[in-house]
């Protein structure tokens, strides 16, 4: 009777010692068959925390760690993503918007975050204030009806005026790019430079007789505002040189006058003939164009007021 009690006990030994081996053996096979990932976490205050999950879907992943999100936040990628082993699930307010940057360059290479912070050059703007010259403008006054010999009286010497330019310049690489104007503030105004035409007193004992075939202008003509112009852009429009009447324009033959004047026609002007060879649209009534060769000398003959004469 004791054998067989005994041969009962190892019996169920046996039976127990493969239960708990089968156990451990399903478990074993369990553990090996789940596969388990470390994801990092960042909470919103700058917190990180790196878990151990089976899960690959960011909400189960915060659900499984105990984390529940605000109304006004939201996770970095979304919470219906599903990530993989490696990863990050980054917890942020909902107005902030993540600046996204192709890793991806056209021949197909990996560039980094860092790289592409460093080839970027950003614009910086400035507010600079300038000091700028403002030329004056020369006047010439014809006071005597003289079309002979005659002479210039500088009556004001010019000064050049000063201003004040406040403007915005953008740079980047430390080269300027733009440059607007913001204000300008006159510190100094101008002064005109005035000259007077004077007649030439000379003795009769000075005096030169005229030979044959010497141009004179006749008494009587009128005064006119006369000012000068060339063949640039600023002064015409255009570049060509080409007249109104179709000639070439030439310095010390060419004048723009207005309709009142065939073209052809002589003018005594100072004691000088031109010929009426263009027009203008600002010439009109008691003003004539003189052309000059260049825009400079434009600019130094400034405004005068000489008398004018047609020549027969």
């Amino acid at each position: 009777m004791k054998k067989q009690e005994r041969a009962s006990i190892s019996i169920m030994k046996i039976i127990c010692i493969s239960i708990i081996l089968i156990l451990i053996s399903g478990i074993g096979v369990m553990a090996v068959n789940t596969n388990l990932s470390n994801v990092k976490i960042i909470l919103q205050n700058g917190y990180e925390m790196t878990v151990l999950t089976s899960k690959t879907k960011v909400s189960q992943i915060l659900e499984e760690n105990n984390i529940i999100l605000e109304e006004n936040q939201k996770t970095i990628p979304d919470i219906e993503s599903e990530i993989t082993a490696g990863e990050t699930i980054k917890i942020t307010d909902k107005t902030y918007n993540e600046v996204q940057i192709a890793k991806i360059s056209e021949e197909g290479v990996e560039t980094s975050l860092n790289q592409l912070l460093e080839n970027y050059s950003p614009i910086t703007e400035k507010i600079v204030v300038e000091k700028v010259t403002i030329p004056y403008e020369t006047v010439t006054k014809n006071t005597t009806q003289a079309t002979g010999n005659t002479t210039n009286k500088v009556l004001q010497q010019g000064k050049d005026g000063l201003k004040e330019v406040t403007y915005k310049i953008k740079y980047q690489k430390e080269v300027e790019i733009e440059k607007t104007v913001l204000s300008e503030v006159i510190i100094k105004e101008p002064v005109n430079k005035i000259v007077q035409v004077q007649k030439v007193q000379t003795s009769r004992a000075s005096t030169t007789p005229r030979t044959a075939g010497t141009t004179t202008a006749p008494t009587g003509g009128a005064t006119y505002k006369v000012t000068a112009y060339c063949s640039c852009a600023k002064c015409c429009g255009k570049t060509t040189g080409r007249t109104a009447s179709g000639t070439q324009a030439t310095a010390g033959r060419t004048v723009a006058a207005s309709k009142q004047f065939a073209f052809g026609t002589k003018l005594n002007i100072g004691g000088h003939t031109y010929t009426v060879e263009d027009r203008g649209g600002a010439i009109n009534g008691n003003r004539i164009d003189i052309f000059v060769n260049s825009h400079a000398e434009a600019l130094q003959w400034g405004v005068r007021y000489l008398n004018v004469n047609v020549v027969n």
